[in-house]
């Protein structure tokens, strides 16, 4: 399956850097993966849509349902049988533009805490690989 991660900005915390290097690695195993760290000065509608392309478009978003580990690996197994690009797009510390906003396909809440912007990239890819691991039968959830 094709994933795509848009971030407004990087991981800037040493811990969050590590901890992406760590998930990126593992769940490039399970999937084509491809990011798009986007600089604050382009945190635009235009410029996000752009890169989004014709992507699913999955925005993360505080005040939205969440899915737990399961109910993202069904949601994963699911989509994969569309062989269209999931794109999970995580805004900057102000959000996203409301027109992108409008144009997702789903949003999704990672908690219910307000999580600091590196640590909800980190959590992000995380929970792309446990549910990835649930998929492929790996014990790693367990």
């Amino acid at each position: 399956m094709k994933l795509h991660i848009i971030t407004v900005g990087s991981p800037k915390l040493t811990y969050a850097k590590a901890g992406w290097n760590e998930y990126f690695d593992r769940l490039k195993h399970y999937h084509q993966l491809r990011v798009t760290h986007i600089a604050d000065k382009d945190n635009n509608a235009k410029h996000i849509l752009k890169t989004a392309r014709n992507s699913y478009k999955i925005l993360l978003h505080v005040d939205i349902g969440q899915l737990s580990s399961l109910e993202l690996a069904d949601f994963l197994e699911k989509k994969s049988q569309d062989g269209r690009e999931l794109c999970f797009i995580i805004g900057g510390p102000e959000g996203l533009p409301s027109e992108v906003l409008e144009a997702a396909d789903m949003k999704l809440s990672l908690s219910k805490l307000t999580l600091p912007h590196d640590l909800a990239m980190v959590v992000l890819l995380e929970a792309l690989y446990r549910a990835s691991t649930i998929n492929a039968g790996h014990p790693y959830h367990k």
